[in-house]
Order: structure tokens, then sequence, then C-alpha cells
């Protein structure tokens, strides 16, 4: 690792290009959400095609993960990330420039860039630092939800700037991944190990079969609908329910700082625990309890809207370390976690246009609501059964 370490210029180094490319992975999609009601009036979009924009970058995880590792096979981690990095604010931009089919395509992009670097991650940090998994996925969390909601605060606010626009709000975002693509321009001259290169036992198909492998995807699965809800339709359901744009937003914002609170102290006691079973079924319970606060008791929205953040961050953490903790070596953790966001985030995917039609229908959000408490019962039966101190 030593080696690998110097002919990258340093894990310094890689840690800032690891952390900057945190930066670009939710917010791109969090800044959606506050604007969604500003795109809706421009265009005429109904509240299903809005869950169908909403729900394209997940689309686009469960298509382009299974790819990922492949990727990685023959080009190599740094290279692929660097190339995830490009899609991603290749997308953003063509998603400002005005039109609505440029809107949705964009997401596509950059959602698939997104894909690969959600992926790779965490193959990354197995190879290079397998006895700091869950405290850098922590410090990977934090980055990425404090990008998240600085974009989820300031896009509103920049988009009612005189001559500004919603599209120019969301091109603000392309900061994040034009940092990154700087920090990793400079390793791209080194040599860059693809993972064919690296000595690793041989994949036989059993990630695929092991119902470890499927409870892990399951637990992911499910934390990703409800974050993907909420992203989406969190601003709409506090709009709905008396707040401004404004103060939804900054509450979205507030449901993303408050994500990386886990992140802070989570990674280094879950490094030490031998088994998380007591943890993931803790935070999917305290899902459901805020969930259910918020459907009922809306005039309470920031205290739920803050828990829901502890508790979706806490989860996240939870099973992107699994990918980590459960697979035995840096292949399999890349297997791993492509099946998982495959499966994962294809089943995460039909919540935002299913909320979306669900509101149209029904002209509330109860049912929207109802059906997230019951995925936060569902993470709870998984979680405890993808937390069992043991591998694949």
């Amino acid at each position: 690792m030593e080696g690998i370490d110097r002919m990258r210029g340093g894990s310094g180094i890689l840690l800032v290009s690891i952390l900057l490319t945190a930066s670009a992975l939710r917010a791109p999609i969090t800044a959606v959400g506050p604007v969604l009601g500003m795109i809706q009036e421009t265009s005429g979009m109904s509240g299903a095609a809005a869950g169908i924009l909403t729900a394209l970058p997940v689309l686009a995880f469960a298509a382009i993960s299974p790819l990922a590792a492949i990727c990685a096979r023959h080009y190599g981690i740094e290279r692929s990330l660097f190339g995830a990095l490009l899609l991603i604010a290749a997308g953003i931009g063509l998603r400002s420039i005005g039109p609505i089919w440029a809107l949705f395509l964009g997401t596509g992009i950059f959602g698939g860039g997104i894909a690969v670097a959600n992926v790779l991650l965490p193959s990354l940090l197995k190879r290079d630092f397998p006895a700091r998994i869950t405290s850098l996925t922590g410090a990977y969390i934090v980055t990425s939800g404090v990008a998240a909601g600085l974009a989820s605060v300031a896009v509103v606010p920049l988009a009612l700037l005189p001559g500004s626009s919603w599209q120019l709000a969301l091109g603000s975002v392309s900061l994040f991944p034009l940092a990154a693509l700087i920090a990793w321009f400079p390793q791209l001259r080194l040599h860059s190990l693809s993972m064919r290169d690296v000595e690793v036992p041989p994949v036989d198909g059993k990630v695929w079969h092991s119902p470890l492998a499927w409870h892990v995807t399951a637990f992911l699965g499910l934390t990703s609908l409800i974050f993907y809800v909420l992203i989406g339709w969190l601003p709409a359901i506090l709009v709905d329910g008396g707040y401004s744009a404004e103060t939804a937003g900054s509450l979205q914002g507030l449901l993303l700082l408050m994500s990386v609170v886990p992140g802070l102290v989570l990674g280094p006691a879950v490094q030490r625990m031998k088994d998380q079973r007591t943890l993931a079924l803790s935070v999917s319970l305290a899902t459901c309890f805020s969930l259910l606060g918020l459907w009922l008791f809306p005039a309470l929205a920031t205290l739920w809207v803050g828990l829901l953040g502890v508790c979706v961050g806490a989860a996240f953490i939870l099973s992107l370390a699994f990918v980590g903790l459960r697979a035995s070596h840096s292949h399999q953790a890349a297997a791993l976690s492509g099946m998982a966001q495959c499966i994962g985030y294809s089943l995460a995917a039909g919540g935002p246009p299913l909320v979306g039609l669900a509101h149209d229908t029904t002209g509330g959000w109860s049912v929207a609501l109802g059906l997230c408490v019951v995925a936060a019962l569902l993470m709870a039966v998984f979680g405890s059964r993808a937390g069992r101190a043991t591998t694949i």
C-alpha cells in the first residue's frame, strides 16, 4: 500500500481527492428539490413527470453501477473516477442550458457519473485504507452532506437574484465536480493500477448467490428510497404545509446538514463493533418514528426534519460500510457495491414517481409518508441481518 501511495503522490493528496469527489455526489441531485416548483410552473410539468425527473439519477445508478467495476478493471480506479467526474460536470452543464429535454438528458448523464463514483469509492477505501473503512466512509459522507446542504440552501436565493433563473442556479453546483477534477488531474500523470493488475481471488458469483449480499442490498435500497423521496419532495410537502419556498429549501438544507452529524462519530464506533445489528435496527426504527412525526405533527417540521437527517445519514454510513465490512477483498467489495447499487437503486427509483403520482391522485402527502414508514420498518428487518459479524 505504501508503494501505491508513493506512486499517487501521497495518501494525503488521495484523501483530498476522495473528499472533493464526495462533494459532487449529492449536490447536483439535492439542488433540484427546492426549485422543483419553479420548474413545474415554467414548464407545466405534472407531479408524476417531476417525480421521474427526481428519479432519473437513481435510475442511472441502477443501470450504470454494474459497469463501474468493469471500467475499473480496465482503466484503474483513479482514471475511472476522473471520467465519472467529467460526466458529472458535463451533465450539470447540459441540464442548465434551458430546454426541458436538456434538463432530463443532463440529469441522466450526471447520474451515470455519480453511479460510477458511488461504486468505486468504497472499493478504493477497501484497497488502500482497509483499517479505516468506516471512519473514511463517515468523512466522505460528511463532505457530501455539507456540499448538498449548501446547495439546497443556496439554490432558491440564487434563482431569485435579478437576471437569474433556476437554470443558472442549478448550474452553480458544477463548482463541486470541477474542483474534484483539478485534484485528480495531477495524479493521472502517474501510473494508476487497474484492478486486473492487482492480485485478488477470482470472482465466482458468490456475491449474487449470497443471502448476506441481498440483505446489504435491501438495506441500501430502502435507505435510498426514503432519502430520494425526501430529496425530491420534502420542499413540496413543506410548502403544502404552509411553509414558504425559501423556508422549505432551508429545511431541506437542514436535513442534509444534519445527515453529516453521524459521520463525525459513527465511523470510528462502527469500526470497533464486531456486530452492527443493534445499531442498524435502532437507526431504522428512529427513521420510522421521525417520519410518523412529520406526517402527524407537521407544525414541528424542524424537529422531525433534523431527526430524519441524523437517521438517514447514519443509515447511509452503515449501508456503505456494510459493503466493505461484509466483503472479503477489494474486488469482491466492488462486485458487492455494484450489485447493491444496481438492485437497491432500482428499488429506490420507484419512490419519487410513485409519490408524485400519489399526490396527483389524492391531493395530499399521507400516502407518500405512509409508504416511507413501511420502508423504514423493512429497513429494520434487513439491517438487523446485514449487520451480522460475517463476510461473504
